[in-house]
């Protein structure tokens, strides 16, 4: 597959649109403008890769709408070299979007296929992240803490594991709710017992896997 310059004033046209929808941080941006999206949709989508919608991607999974990949990382502030947790691989845009922002990232996975594809596909273009299969809920608490947490499914109820691993002075982005609509939330850990929460607008997600038994 080809990245050409029509791929190219597509995405622009895209990183257009997410300015008139909000999106502010310019590296964010940046990040959209330069990650060939259309590398990570099945066949049958590729063409409409540079629009802002969500495509499913096997094993009941989707690729987020690009606003919404923009807005998470946007809320993330994610500064060079910050050791970023990210919930939920899928097909690793996201996870090419934290690395194109210069974190060090640690991503988990519940489906085995997407685990194993999005594991030797990434650094096929150059993205290294640590990839974990695991439980999501659970997290990485043997590499805890981490500056930044992002959960891209979404979660019925706070993962208190998660809080536990987020540093102090950290932010979490998650959307919490039922199977078909969740609230995007917006925390950050101000001491070892005390976190703030802002509600940050309406979000549809695939549902976040219960804990493995």
């Amino acid at each position: 597959m080809k990245d050409n310059f029509r791929h190219h004033g597509l995405r622009q046209q895209l990183v257009d649109h997410l300015v008139e929808k909000g999106i502010t941080d310019k590296n964010v941006l940046a990040a959209i403008l330069k990650i060939p999206r259309h590398f990570f949709l099945e066949k049958a989508f590729v063409e409409f890769a540079y629009q802002d919608l969500a495509f499913p991607i096997g094993s009941d999974q989707t690729i987020s709408q690009p606003y919404t990949v923009a807005f998470q990382s946007q809320l993330l502030q994610i500064s060079p070299h910050d050791k970023v947790l990210e919930i939920g691989t899928g097909s690793g845009y996201q996870t090419a979007v934290l690395l194109e922002l210069k974190a060090n990232v640690f991503t988990i996975e519940r489906q085995k296929e997407l685990y194993e594809k999005t594991k030797n596909f990434l650094p096929k273009l150059g993205y290294q992240a640590m990839f974990v299969y695991g439980d999501g809920y659970k997290g990485l608490p043997s590499f805890a803490p981490f500056d930044k947490i992002i959960v891209t499914a979404g979660a019925k109820e706070m993962p208190n594991d998660l809080l536990r691993q987020l540093k102090v002075g950290g932010i979490m982005v998650i959307p919490i709710g039922d199977s078909k609509s969740q609230k995007m939330k917006l925390i950050i850990r101000k001491s070892n017992k005390e976190f703030t929460t802002q509600t940050l607008g309406d979000f549809s997600f695939v549902p976040m896997l219960p804990k493995k038994t």
